[in-house]
């Protein structure tokens, strides 16, 4: 009887056990911000119109988040050897609360950009990213509604 009641604890502390120490040492979640994401699909709504841009042909978007900072590069894919070229870069910090995800510009090639924070809602499903805000630099009349849709850049 002792040796049974023995296996039972000894059972039900390893069974206990078992799914913390699976959880130390584990990656993010897969559901987690941070990573490498690529721009697949940006919608820009400004005074009325609509602009849809495709950034799976002739562009190349990527916006890198990790613990603290987030940056993003973009550049065309003809390497800049037609009227198409274009290279744009920025980053700085960010903070996540809950589905709001702000990102502080410190750095950007545009320099009107620098300094101001952009909000977004910010939804994760599997593989995808979507971030939905108000984009508005007064300096520059900029003030639109932006939403990008990321895919998750795998190793």
């Amino acid at each position: 009887m002792k040796k049974t009641i023995g296996w039972v604890v000894l059972g039900t502390v390893l069974l206990g056990c078992g799914p913390a120490a699976e959880q130390e040492g584990t990656k993010p979640a897969a559901t987690s911000i941070r990573g490498t994401w690529k721009l697949v699909r940006g919608t820009v709504i400004e005074k009325g119109d609509t602009t849809v841009t495709d950034y799976t042909r002739g562009k190349s978007f990527i916006k890198i988040i990790n613990d603290t900072h987030f940056a993003f590069l973009l550049h065309d894919l003809a390497k800049g050897k037609d009227s198409a070229a274009v290279f744009a870069s920025g980053g700085g910090t960010y903070s996540l609360t809950d589905s709001v995800y702000t990102e502080h510009l410190e750095y950007c090639s545009d320099r009107q950009w620098e300094g101001h924070d952009f909000a977004f809602a910010v939804t994760v499903r599997n593989d995808s990213l979507t971030q939905q805000g108000i984009e508005q630099v007064e300096s520059a009349g900029i003030n639109r509604v932006n939403i990008e849709n990321y895919v998750r850049v795998q190793p």
